[in-house]
């Protein structure tokens, strides 16, 4: 079961990380309208290379999204940000949605 789309009551524009060129970093073609749920709090979180560092938004979405760390969103305020840990949450045999939840800097 996926998180229902009622309470995904956001739009967000993501850009996936490709990985670094000589030029920076490249990105995937945007994937548009994206439905969500964004919290703007601020988080400690633990990056991929095991620094802590503060997330200041929070985006969950339906489980599938192809959004690696290093991608860049614009949320629904227009604020263009990084991601920084992408977390997939599951609970097989649970009557619990599964998603994917995207802490941003």
């Amino acid at each position: 079961m996926s998180v229902p789309d009622f309470l995904l009551r956001h739009r967000v524009r993501i850009e996936p990380y490709l990985g670094e060129s000589a030029y920076g970093p490249r990105y995937g073609d945007p994937i548009e309208d994206i439905p969500a749920l964004v919290a703007e709090a601020v988080r400690m979180v633990r990056a991929p290379d095991g620094r802590e560092v503060t997330s200041t938004a929070q985006v969950i979405t339906a489980p599938g999204l192809t959004c690696p760390p290093g991608s860049r969103l614009t949320l629904p305020g227009g604020r263009v940000t990084t991601a920084l840990t992408v977390a997939h949450h599951t609970a097989p045999g649970l009557p619990v949605p599964a998603c994917m939840e995207v802490s941003c800097e």
